[in-house]
């Protein structure tokens, strides 16, 4: 048994390197388990998202433990993560709060996301395929279908799925390599505006907007969508967000 897998008794040598051969390569793993630190990091970011932590929130680490049902290892290492993705501030002599969001801050991840989406919605429809169409709208399909049945977390991963078909399809893999880099961001801005009635147009009528430009094989139209989706969502964080530039 041990020679059919290229190997000698007690642990020596194996054979198959020794001759110069590859064996057979490892099959990909399809599941890549969740570790408690994951678990964690979904259920805080999911709080401060769905603004059950409010902005200027103190994280307060036996609390956490408490609730969690985790040790403060864990608790230290998921803040550290939320920090670095912009949703938790350390402050001196305070320690750990909730991020506020400012406009200034918005308005500039806002502009990024106008630069890369406009372009990458323009390249995707101009690369438009039957089978890229059909991923497309079934992505939409499922985030708009079951989208008042989702908590945070999975909105922002079905969103986030929708656009990675526009980038891929766009071959723009480094513009969203540095769109991801502001998800969790992004996240807690979408929620903030969905929650404002003075939109003009729904998110949902956005996307299908851009959806259908894009599958037409219209590039203008489709950056044009997205530019006007990014206006609308821009002009209701600003009148939410202005005023939190003071503190």
């Amino acid at each position: 048994m041990l020679a059919h897998w290229g190997l000698t008794p007690w642990g020596q040598t194996p054979i198959a390197i020794m001759e110069g051969q590859m064996s057979k390569g490892l099959d990909k793993i399809d599941f890549q388990p969740v570790t408690l630190r994951d678990q964690v990091q979904e259920r805080m970011r999911e709080a401060i998202i769905e603004g059950h932590f409010k902005p200027g929130e103190r994280l307060v680490e036996r609390p956490l433990c408490d609730q969690l049902g985790v040790s403060r290892t864990v608790i230290r290492e998921t803040i550290r993560y939320l920090e670095a993705e912009g949703l938790v501030q350390i402050l001196p002599n305070r320690g750990p709060i909730v991020a506020y969001l400012y406009w200034k801050e918005a308005k500039q991840i806002y502009e990024i996301r106008r630069m890369l989406e406009m372009a990458a919605a323009q390249a995707c429809a101009e690369n438009i395929s039957v089978e890229l169409a059909k991923s497309l709208r079934a992505a939409l399909e499922h985030l708009n279908n079951d989208r008042s049945d989702m908590s945070a977390t999975e909105l922002y991963h079905a969103t986030s799925d929708f656009y990675e078909l526009i980038f891929s399809g766009a071959g723009h893999d480094i513009a969203w390599e540095v769109v991801q880099r502001f998800h969790a961001r992004i996240s807690r801005l979408r929620r903030l505006t969905l929650s404002s009635s003075n939109r003009q147009y729904s998110g949902p009528a956005h996307m299908q907007a851009i959806c259908d430009a894009i599958c037409s094989g219209d590039g203008q139209a489709a950056s044009k969508a997205v530019g006007s989706h990014l206006d609308d969502v821009m002009q209701v964080a600003e009148q939410l967000l202005k005023g939190e530039d003071d503190y």
